[in-house]
């Protein structure tokens, strides 16, 4: 039986891409984006970093191995949607529990296969992020592009994702305690510390210094996360009252946090990167490729004269991929050293984090 499509995507620039629905039947506005990975998109739809957008896999058959518990990145994917060439609903996979429509449709994630995301992953390329709205097939052009006009994307997405009350994740013999900031922590990066001796307790974005200082950790997490980093204000304000008194380690958000704390800036990427990137430790000039997700980048000039310098390049386009403070024992970087998904090159962060808390 030919199956009729029944979903579409508006784009605001009035492009439309008709496709055939999985996952949770609704209609949804969000910031379309693009991810490069060929795998890894169960970490992707679980990665709370993509709250409020709309992600294209470029690789075009999307679903073939299905899903696995112990895989996710958080317990309640807050992804907008997921948009795919090919969607294959018939996994072969050993480890597999749920198809990626199953899994999609618990968590009311809608999707849509079936469109050329080559063309649509150009149009992004070409005239940056936009809104879209993904609706039934029958509504009209008209009526979306009014719809998607008459919405502004939320800038509260880390509280939206943001943990409500501290929790723990303990491992055997300790050596190290962590306090972790959620500004959307990835449950990889709770397990690479847990590895390496680390009991972790994770706490709210909205703690207050001096509450986390009390605490009396051997070292400071802040986490990756989604949206602006100028939307965290209180954060940027936690990292400025407790740089200098613990080491501290950001990720993702959280770079773009410790680089505002010291005086840097940011700014928003035409289209930013996700998916897999090649990175240069200054250093050394050792090339690591890299898993990364955001949408804003630190500002290379805005770093001179700042108590930082830059640690690490991206080799594609010159942006910056981490910075450090060595009087203050601070580091951080753009990229996601749990590697879920992607390359295992740049793991060894945590070992540098836990030998800062040694010292």
């Amino acid at each position: 039986m030919i199956r009729e499509p029944d979903k579409k995507l508006v784009l605001e620039d009035g492009s439309e891409y008709v496709g055939y629905g999985f996952g949770a039947d609704k209609e949804i506005i969000a910031e379309l984006v693009f991810n490069t990975c060929v795998v890894g998109y169960q970490e992707i739809i679980s990665d709370p970093s993509y709250t409020n957008q709309m992600v294209v896999m470029t690789y075009p058959l999307i679903g073939n191995y299905g899903i696995t518990d112990e895989d996710f990145e958080t317990k309640n994917p807050s992804i907008g949607a997921l948009i795919v060439r090919e969607y294959n609903d018939q996994p072969s996979n050993f480890r597999y529990t749920k198809t990626l429509a199953e899994e999609m449709l618990d968590h009311h994630i809608p999707g849509i296969e079936g469109i050329d995301t080559r063309k649509l992953t150009r149009c992004i390329r070409d005239n940056g992020t936009m809104k879209a709205i993904l609706t039934d097939v029958s509504t009209s052009k008209e009526e979306a592009l009014k719809k998607i006009s008459e919405y502004d994307i939320p800038t509260n997405a880390v509280e939206k994702v943001s943990c409500k009350k501290r929790w723990y994740s303990r491992t055997t013999s300790a050596k190290y305690n962590v306090v972790a900031v959620d500004c959307g922590i990835k449950l990889s990066t709770v397990r690479n510390l847990n590895q390496r001796g680390c009991n972790v307790t994770v706490v709210p974005y909205n703690i207050e210094a001096s509450v986390l200082e009390r605490m009396n950790p051997d070292g400071i997490l802040i986490s990756n996360g989604p949206g602006n980093p100028k939307d965290v204000a209180n954060v940027i304000e936690l990292v400025k009252a407790l740089k200098g008194k613990f080491p501290i380690f950001g990720i993702g958000l959280g770079h773009q946090i410790i680089a505002l704390a010291y005086g840097a800036e940011t700014y928003k990427l035409k289209f930013g990167h996700r998916g897999g990137y090649p990175v240069k430790a200054l250093a050394n000039g050792k090339v690591e490729s890299t898993s990364q997700n955001h949408s804003y980048a630190v500002c290379a000039k805005s770093v001179e004269g700042t108590c930082l310098t830059v640690t690490h390049t991206n080799v594609s386009d010159g942006t910056v991929e981490g910075v450090a403070c060595e009087a203050d024992n601070v580091f951080a970087v753009q990229y996601q050293p749990e590697s879920a998904p992607g390359a295992q090159d740049s793991v060894y962060l945590f070992d540098k984090f836990v030998e800062s808390m040694k010292k």
